[in-house]
């Protein structure tokens, strides 16, 4: 139990063929067609600056006039089925993370906007907020004082699996009786059940870092970069929706 993250998972990283048990076939390895820290950082940063374009389109669009909805519900889905397509091929992933984040990108801009027409202001807090969270984790990491233990790992996975099911199972509930989940509206108990995501959210960064990291140590193909890649994208969209909630909510206080 590494990461929940389906990209960043044991078994995903374990069925990529790593460079080391190539070595006793002969072949002459290049170093060039390893997966590198480096690679994967710069991997990373393509499918921020493809998904904030994306974004950026429907933001527009929204402004001027077009409803969000269509373009952002549709995002999802294909965001959704190119992230399935990628768990089971991640060999792909350099056509499928691209296209991940042009979609997602649409899910995205078109959720911050609606955000953004309620609560003024709210988007810059959350990508802020999000961006912080993100160096401060990273940092922690980077500079051993968090260390991403096997219990570590079982903990927050227990907790990230939890909160799919709850979710799930409240969406079902909500959609066919008139059962109001708890994590609605803007009480107390709502209020805290957000932080507590957010917690969890940002601890599955320290397990994507680590596996990451492992996969470099293990010289696994280059394609993995772009799939290490998809995978933190995947975190950092779910920790930027979560705090586009919670200060949703604290707005309405």
């Amino acid at each position: 139990m590494n990461s929940n993250n389906p990209f960043l998972n044991n078994k995903t990283f374990s069925n990529a063929v790593s460079r080391k048990d190539e070595v006793h076939q002969a072949t002459i390895i290049d170093d060039n067609q390893d997966m590198t820290l480096a690679g994967t950082i710069n991997r990373s940063l393509i499918l921020f600056l493809l998904l904030t374009a994306s974004a950026t389109v429907i933001w527009w669009a929204t402004f001027n006039g077009i409803n969000p909805i269509v373009p952002a519900f549709g995002g999802a889905i294909v965001g959704l089925i190119l992230v399935v397509i990628a768990a089971f091929k991640p060999q792909y992933s350099p056509y499928l993370a691209p296209g991940y984040a042009l979609f997602e990108g649409l899910f995205i801009g078109g959720v911050s906007a609606i955000f953004e027409v309620q609560y003024p202001g709210i988007v810059t807090q959350a990508v802020g907020a999000t961006f912080v969270t993100f160096a401060v984790c990273l940092g922690l990491y980077k500079y051993k004082i968090v260390k991403v233990t096997e219990q570590f790992k079982s903990v927050v996975v227990a907790a990230t699996l939890a909160i799919a099911t709850y979710y799930i199972i409240s969406w079902l509930f909500s959609m066919f009786t008139s059962f109001t989940p708890v994590h609605y509206g803007n009480s107390m108990m709502s209020i805290g059940i957000s932080a507590f995501v957010i917690v969890i959210a940002a601890l599955n960064l320290f397990l994507d870092f680590d596996r990451i990291e492992k996969g470099v140590e293990q010289r696994m193909p280059k394609f993995m970069e772009w799939y290490g890649a998809m995978g933190l994208m995947i975190t950092l969209v779910w920790l930027y929706i979560e705090f586009l909630r919670l200060l949703s909510k604290l707005s309405k206080k």
